[in-house]
């Protein structure tokens, strides 16, 4: 693997701005998509969250922009890059902005749950780099503030999310109002049927880079399960919370519901926590972020809407206080803990109606998840090592002392 950006081809400007992060090493997926994408090739990547794939694709495209003197016309965009959520589109707006510090391109992040207003001034002149969540961009082609008919580059990440999320229509219907030439980039973390479709569809005679780890799941993730009935789950969490190596935690909830309910449950005991869900308005979801990211919240909690939104480093925890329906869910939630070349652990509760969820999950990281309970685990899924503490079963020996303001909330809702 090529060991530095230098080699790569990557240009001065955007080495001075990745030195001034202390990012110098290029990752696995970065040293092989860089190049291809410099010469051109439509590249498909294949890889688990946390691998570099924003570096991946934002550095080459920055490059080939800035290499070139032709500018965007009114409503017009040179390159999209479209995103299945709100906060993946800001992260990859945030990525480029520190990547492109030095270069004279214009960026623009449209999504929606914000008033449209300024997005619209932002592509009244037109941009060189659009980072956009579908429904939003449709909705603004169709009232004509945008168009995509002289765009030459298009790049869609999390391919999978937006075929999990009902997002594959509205991504083809985009597809149809581009260039037939252009140079086309799809990155994704697996690969489902309706994926490879919409590959044959949009890429030209692809460069296909899949950087497979050993296992689905990365390695310095400690998986670990909790069997439990479902009304014991709010005082297991509470008390796993009472371990202080658990500074940075997501618990992920099935609903939205779910999610408020968790959150005002940890507020009220103590533990200062916010709720992240599609039902939130987009400034209060960016404030919640926020107050995770700043330390201010020791926990968030999230639907599924999260699991490949949130870039924050150092989560040391994630507790799937719900286990997803979809086992491709787990891989993506657990993804949040244990980035950038750290560690971290991930305990799922599992009562007697998530059973087949749990099969399926383990099916899928062709590991058994490590049992921290007795009594818990059918004979048949009989698995890893055992505790000889029923943690789901034993009381706490005492009532936490509950902080001062501890009835305060953190949430921004």
């Amino acid at each position: 693997m090529t060991d530095t950006f230098t080699a790569l081809g990557v240009a001065e400007p955007l080495l001075r701005a990745l030195n001034a992060e202390n990012y110098t090493t290029p990752t696995p997926i970065q040293a092989q998509a860089i190049p291809l994408i410099l010469a051109g090739r439509d590249v498909l990547g294949l890889a688990q969250t946390g691998t570099g794939k924003t570096a991946a694709f934002g550095l080459p495209l920055l490059q080939k922009l800035a290499e070139t003197a032709a500018q965007a016309g009114p409503r017009h965009t040179r390159a999209l890059i479209l995103a299945p959520t709100r906060e993946l589109a800001i992260q990859i707006g945030d990525s480029l902005q520190t990547y492109g510090k030095h270069l004279k391109l214009r960026h623009a992040v449209i999504l929606g749950g914000v008033n449209q207003n300024k997005q619209i001034a932002a592509l009244r002149n037109g941009v060189d780099v659009l980072v956009a969540t579908p429904g939003r961009l449709l909705d603004l082609i169709n009232q004509r503030h945008v168009q995509l008919n002289e765009t030459g580059f298009l790049v869609i990440d999390e391919a999978d999310r937006m075929f999990d999320m009902g997002f594959i229509r509205d991504v083809r219907k985009l597809v149809g109002y581009l260039p037939k030439k252009r140079q086309s980039l799809l990155f994704s973390a697996t690969m489902p049927d309706e994926v490879s479709h919409l590959v044959k569809e949009i890429l030209y005679q692809p460069a296909q880079i899949a950087i497979s780890p050993k296992t689905v799941t990365a390695e310095k993730i400690d998986q670990r399960v909790y069997f439990v009935e479902q009304q014991a789950k709010k005082g297991l969490l509470h008390e796993l919370l009472g371990d202080p190596q658990m500074k940075r935690v997501i618990v992920f909830t099935r609903t939205k519901h779910g999610a408020n309910k968790v959150a005002e449950q940890l507020d009220k005991a103590g533990y200062p926590a916010d709720a992240i869900h599609g039902n939130k308005s987009q400034g209060a979801r960016q404030r919640a972020l926020e107050n995770f990211r700043a330390g201010r919240s020791r926990v968030l909690v999230a639907t599924d809407i999260a699991a490949r939104g949130i870039d924050i480093d150092d989560i040391t925890h994630v507790v799937n206080f719900e286990l997803p329906n979809i086992a491709e869910s787990y891989v993506h939630r657990i993804g949040r803990t244990a980035r950038a070349g750290s560690r971290g652990v991930a305990i799922s509760f599992c009562d007697p109606t998530e059973r087949e969820f749990l099969r399926d999950i383990e099916k899928l990281v062709k590991q058994p998840i490590a049992t921290m309970n007795d009594g818990g685990r059918p004979p048949e899924q009989s698995s890893g090592p055992k505790r000889d503490i029923d943690y789901a079963k034993r009381r706490p020996r005492h009532r936490r002392k509950r902080p001062q303001n501890a009835g305060r909330s953190a949430r921004a809702a």
